[in-house]
């Protein structure tokens, strides 16, 4: 067995530490970032996405593997199920090692690395899970978790001498302190939040993913929309993305595709507004009002709409009542 690696780098602190602690002992390491485009939350050092500055750092290659697609799939229907919110933890796992195993023979590597941390997780690094998930994956003795390596069963890397497995750690639990320390001594001095960079875990996006699939609606584009706005159901056939700030305005307005409503006031300054599905009058009339509500106008009788079909140069204009609170928050998602 060789002394390379592939190791799955998210770019926070567990798994920078991961690789770390296997360069001091020589082994040449890889890097692969899986990106899921509806759920990532892309988690960022001093400004830069932090996969791509650990990589720097560390002084490693890394692969972006888009794996939006085929992700989707699975994540309609999980084997082991979602954690609290609709995160399938332990089956999104499996599907990045699966990716990654089907790398090692192109790279020249012989095993796999990632920085999960026994106990951290309550979905997917319990210790069942942890087993469950080198199991499906089909990576059981060729998966290296440097952090808690002395916890868990000897992997052919440590058994065959391509790594010492006395230099490897113990950790356990969801407390930070080790890694913090061990960072400390390794000079890391930037890293992430611990909090993660999966939407899925988030209950507000839960919600509005949940509210997708209750009508039908689940796919990429409709999963995109959703990082961005606020988002108001209008009917089971459509709902409507407000931009919040001049940001997210432009965010909004990037998801806009053929067909799609576009909404802004006519007159004065306001969030740029994406309607979505199939609409009839009474529906867009609806947008408009709530698009109306979200300006600082909202006080007044009535308000002019612009509103146009993405791709059409054609304009309309509608006069409207701006909702109330009450019906805003009764269709806000």
């Amino acid at each position: 067995m060789n002394k390379k690696a592939i190791a799955l780098l998210s770019g926070g602190l567990d798994s920078i530490l991961a690789i770390r602690l296997l360069q001091e002992q020589g082994v040449e390491i890889e890097a692969v970032n899986f990106y899921i485009d509806f759920a990532a939350c892309i988690p960022k050092i001093g400004g830069e996405d932090a996969a791509k500055k650990a990589a720097r750092l560390l002084n490693i290659p890394l692969t972006v593997v888009d794996i939006t697609p085929e992700y989707l799939e699975m994540f309609k229907n999980p084997r082991h199920g979602y954690g609290a919110n609709i995160n399938p933890c332990i089956d999104c796992k499996i599907f990045m090692l699966k990716r990654a195993k089907a790398m090692m023979a192109e790279r020249g590597a012989s095993f796999l690395v990632t920085g999960e941390v026994l106990g951290e997780r309550p979905m997917s690094q319990r210790r069942d899970a942890l087993n469950i998930i080198e199991r499906d994956a089909g990576v059981r003795g060729i998966l290296l978790r440097p952090l808690s390596a002395k916890v868990l069963n000897p992997t052919l890397p440590e058994k065959e001498g391509a790594v010492d497995r006395e230099k490897l750690l113990g950790i356990t639990g969801r407390g930070r302190k080790p890694q913090m320390e061990l960072a400390e001594k390794f000079g890391i001095k930037e890293y992430p939040n611990p909090a993660g960079g999966c939407l899925l875990t988030d209950p507000g996006f839960t919600g509005r993913v949940e509210d997708l699939v209750k009508h039908n609606a689940l796919d990429i584009e409709n999963l995109k929309l959703l990082k961005c706005g606020r988002h108001f159901r209008l009917s089971p056939t459509a709902k409507l993305a407000v931009g919040r700030d001049d940001r997210d305005n432009d965010l909004v307005m990037a998801e806009a595709k053929e067909g799609d409503i576009c909404l802004r006031l006519a007159d004065y300054p306001s969030p740029f507004c994406l309607l979505r599905g199939a609409t009839d009058d009474d529906t867009v009339h609806e947008a408009a009002r709530v698009v109306a509500y979200h300006t600082k106008l909202r006080d007044r009788e009535s308000l002019r709409i612009d509103y146009w079909k993405e791709g059409s140069p054609e304009h309309r204009t509608i006069s409207v009542k701006p909702a109330s609170l009450e019906e805003i928050s009764a269709m806000r998602i």
